[in-house]
């Protein structure tokens, strides 16, 4: 039996980093195999990987979804939109001094009112908002709204993590929070591997706020994961089958890449189609699509840092992480990589 505290590691928190390096390509890369451990740049990306080779991204694109405002009373609230529901409605967190009641009306970012409608969710984590009909609220989103940086980058979001925040192939909206493995790569990296025979392949997850809820439950058998929306198009299953035949390896890039065509395969082989997964990979899954990851470094005792260990086994993901803290990595979100095999 595996409790959270198998999954903890020390990190000084100066290793956290709070900003993006100029050149997306320029971090490093910690190529982690059972038996070895080795330092190179993520440019070094095309020496490690090999003709027929098949890398799947998640397109997603991240919302403008933190939005400010006030209660009727006066009192303050923050909103952070999960996901929008239809045309004019959304699954938000709201903090406030007081959860807001059936019909209070939210004033946001001084520029227009959202209705709350109820509360929503497994565990009612989300309220339901109803925002102005006269336009999607997706479009109220990205107009009023403001880039949500993750909780452990200390700034508020600025013009350069406008950009950098989102990757450069990132087109369907949705995500709270940025795939952000993908955001290493640029369009020259793109060449080189298409020139030797490295294709690639997209589906979609849209990250939701739930991604940064800690794990309260010492017995892993208890968490009940959050819930997010992902698509595989057909694309995608076709690309995963050539790569089968011709003997190439499917390596997502980022976790919500591997539990997207996870999830699209728990009836055996990957389909095609669109759902809502919970899906949580721990040490002793059997995996069905992915042979391998690229991925940033996790949270101590987070859900990615045992679905990592899942795919690379325990002692490998210990030994790298050990590895990395010494030789003083950049972790999270704008942080530096590692390449993992599925042990």
């Amino acid at each position: 039996m595996l409790s959270l505290d198998d999954f903890d590691y020390p990190l000084p928190p100066e290793l956290i980093a709070q900003h993006a390096l100029a050149d997306r390509a320029a971090s490093r890369l910690l190529l982690a195999k059972p038996d070895a451990l080795e330092d190179r740049a993520f440019r070094d990306l095309p020496q490690l990987l090999r003709a027929n080779d098949l890398l799947v991204f998640n397109d997603s694109r991240v919302l403008h979804a933190r939005l400010f405002g006030q209660k009727e009373t006066g009192g303050q609230v923050e909103v952070m939109v999960e996901r929008p529901i239809g045309d004019h409605e959304v699954l938000a967190m709201v903090r406030a001094s007081k959860s807001p009641k059936p019909g209070t009306r939210l004033r946001l970012m001084e520029a227009f009112d959202a209705e709350v409608v109820g509360r929503a969710g497994a565990n009612d984590e989300f309220f339901q908002l109803r925002f102005p009909s006269d336009a999607m609220a997706v479009d109220y989103i990205e107009r009023h709204g403001r880039l949500p940086l993750p909780p452990y980058i200390e700034h508020a979001a600025t013009e350069s993590d406008e950009s950098r925040y989102q990757t450069v192939y990132a087109r369907e909206l949705g995500s709270v929070a940025a795939p952000t493995a993908g955001l290493h790569f640029d369009e020259s990296l793109f060449a080189e591997l298409a020139a030797m025979g490295v294709r690639r392949a997209f589906v979609t997850l849209h990250v939701g706020a739930g991604t940064f809820q800690p794990v309260r439950e010492q017995d892993l058998s208890r968490h009940k994961m959050h819930r997010e929306l992902y698509s595989i198009p057909q694309d995608t299953v076709d690309a995963v089958a050539a790569t089968r035949a011709a003997g190439g390896r499917v390596i997502c890039v980022g976790t919500t890449s591997l539990r997207a065509v996870e999830s699209a395969a728990q009836a055996g082989t990957l389909r095609a189609g669109s759902s809502e997964t919970g899906i949580f990979i721990t040490p002793g899954y059997d995996f069905r699509v992915a042979d391998g990851l690229i991925t940033n470094f996790h949270l101590p005792k987070s859900t990615l840092l045992m679905l990592v260990s899942a795919l690379a086994g325990m002692d490998t993901i210990r030994r790298a992480y050990a590895h990395a803290v010494e030789q003083r990595y950049r972790f999270f979100s704008y942080g530096d990589a590692m390449l993992l095999e599925r042990n």
